[in-house]
């Protein structure tokens, strides 16, 4: 028997064609593969946008809402901030629907929350007042665990405050905090190199020595700042507010102690309001809440976000 010849022109083009059958096998395997993957991505985004859809038309007030009497509710938990749930916008847009539903008969303000941002919590102040004023309707709050600072801020505004009697009411006052690194950077032999334009750029910078000039203007803008947020107390409580030293020294009480205090006004929660206040028990809850996409961003993170979105574009196109 005669060895096979590896050379030979015959083996040579076996041998070629059976590399292209293997190169054309695993292409077309890898275009199957990217196509199941854009399908999926756009199934995903598909589900999505419906998703939006459904979570935005369950957050607007039904036909029978708007004829029916009953309290409109609108929350505010967590920080008060521009970046978190309970930012003016939100807290805005939600008021505003309330108010002009006509089946509302008051607004209700739910208020679970530290505090946070004097600006949100002024905006939020300013339009309650001028929504109340417009439509010629009441506003209760109603405080759970803790309405503090710029919560209380918000507060102030409704026509009469109700507490729980373990309730956390007021902390009145303002803060600015940081920390100090200079001890720090002097130990382990770091310098700090900061160049500015403009002598006062780098005030309160945490890894430049202390200014007695700068932190001097800081705490005036502060007492401003606080100054503000009393002449709203006193504005929205009146007579009912039973002043002391300790009223506008940033403590806070229990809500038993607030309605001594008058920074709130009684004892009772969001159903007593609606029953026995209001006399309209039907509750409506007008709270702007997260979208679905919005809370899978949260959760999955910015980038993940981002890595969709892109291969959504990459195969939907025009060409």
């Amino acid at each position: 028997m005669s060895a096979v010849d590896p050379s030979s022109p015959d083996n040579l083009s076996a041998t070629s064609n059976a590399l292209l059958n293997q190169f054309a096998q695993a292409y077309l395997d890898q275009q199957r593969r990217e196509k199941r993957w854009r399908w999926f991505w756009r199934i995903v985004w598909i589900g999505v946008a419906f998703s939006m859809i459904w979570a935005t038309l369950q957050n607007v007030p039904s036909a029978k809402s708007q004829s029916t009497p009953h309290t409109a509710l609108v929350e505010i938990r967590g920080e008060i901030a521009a970046d978190t749930e309970a930012n003016a916008d939100n807290l805005l847009a939600a008021l505003r629907s309330a108010f002009e539903d006509a089946g509302a008969q008051a607004v209700v303000l739910r208020i679970n929350s530290p505090g946070g941002s004097p600006v949100q919590a002024g905006l939020v102040n300013d339009e309650v007042l001028r929504l109340k004023a417009l439509h010629k309707k009441k506003v209760y709050a109603v405080c759970e665990e803790m309405c503090a600072s710029a919560a209380y801020y918000i507060a102030v505004s409704a026509d009469q405050i109700f507490v729980d009697k373990a309730s956390m009411v007021g902390s009145i006052g303002v803060l600015m905090d940081g920390f100090g690194f200079t001890g720090v950077m002097d130990k382990v032999g770091v310098e700090r190199r900061l160049m500015t334009a403009g002598t006062n750029k780098g005030m309160l910078d945490p890894f430049s020595p202390r200014n007695p000039r700068h932190e001097e203007f800081a705490q005036a803008m502060l007492d401003q700042i606080h100054q503000q947020f009393i002449g709203v107390v006193r504005e929205g409580r009146g007579k009912r507010l039973k002043e002391s030293p300790e009223t506008f020294s940033g403590l806070f009480w229990n809500g038993q102690k607030a309605v001594e205090l008058g920074l709130a006004d009684k004892l009772g929660s969001l159903d007593e309001i609606a029953r026995d206040v209001v006399k309209a028990e039907d509750i409506i809850d007008y709270t702007q809440k997260e979208n679905l996409a919005e809370r899978l961003a949260k959760r999955f993170g910015a980038a993940f976000g981002a890595g969709a979105v892109q291969s959504m574009r990459s195969s939907v196109s025009i060409r």
